[in-house]
């Protein structure tokens, strides 16, 4: 059994959609970060850059003590090896799906976060900051859309990639992004949104927020 502690935010829909995906057993934690239960001695015990989301993963691989892990990309990574599912284990294919992931973790998320951030939640509007992180926006969805130009999903074959891009584009409308200027991104949009695992990702959101 995983206790994932949650909330309803891109990064905290990469982890539900990946337990949907393996079929794993899962404890939804609702950790309200409008409220700041992010900031409860508990939840930085588990997760001490109190940011969601984070899992104590009870029956470890090694069947030791529970595990507990934080950062997105990190607990993608782990639960991929643990379950040895959506990570090859070919060298340059497990390679390929980890730079794309860091590439998320790293660009994708953090940039499209200021994008909400200055469009929509500052308290005054800056017109440098909000021009730059639109056109950050523009710049990665190009790059996205590059790279789907000849292959099915990010890397090839479906992956805690794909898990991790996905809930970052699922607010395009909120980015000033027309979906249509982006045809390979929204064709690979559209084909995980309709996958049953990750709707049923997204009805626990919405019965949660």
């Amino acid at each position: 059994m995983i206790d994932l502690y949650y909330w309803t935010t891109p990064n905290g829909h990469k982890i539900s959609i990946f337990l949907e995906e393996a079929e794993q057993a899962y404890r939804i934690h609702p950790i309200n970060i409008g409220k700041g239960d992010q900031f409860q001695p508990f939840f930085l015990q588990i997760s001490p850059n109190n940011r969601i989301p984070a899992i104590v993963d009870h029956k470890p691989a090694d069947g030791g003590e529970p595990i507990s892990v934080f950062e997105s990309g990190a607990i993608l990574q782990y639960l991929a090896e643990k379950t040895g599912k959506f990570l090859s284990n070919n060298i340059r294919e497990r390679l390929e799906t980890m730079q794309w992931l860091f590439w998320q973790v790293g660009g994708l998320g953090p940039m499209l976060g200021q994008n909400h951030h200055f469009t929509q939640y500052a308290p005054e509007q800056i017109p440098y900051a909000i021009n730059r992180y639109l056109k950050e926006t523009e710049r990665l969805y190009g790059v996205l859309d590059k790279q789907l130009s000849n292959r099915e999903y990010i890397t090839g074959k479906y992956s805690i990639a794909d898990m991790a891009a996905y809930p970052w584009i699922v607010p395009y409308e909120r980015q000033q992004i027309n979906l249509n200027d982006f045809s390979n991104v929204k064709r690979w949009f559209d084909s995980i949104q309709n996958r049953p695992a990750v709707k049923r990702a997204y009805a626990k959101a919405e019965a949660i927020n």
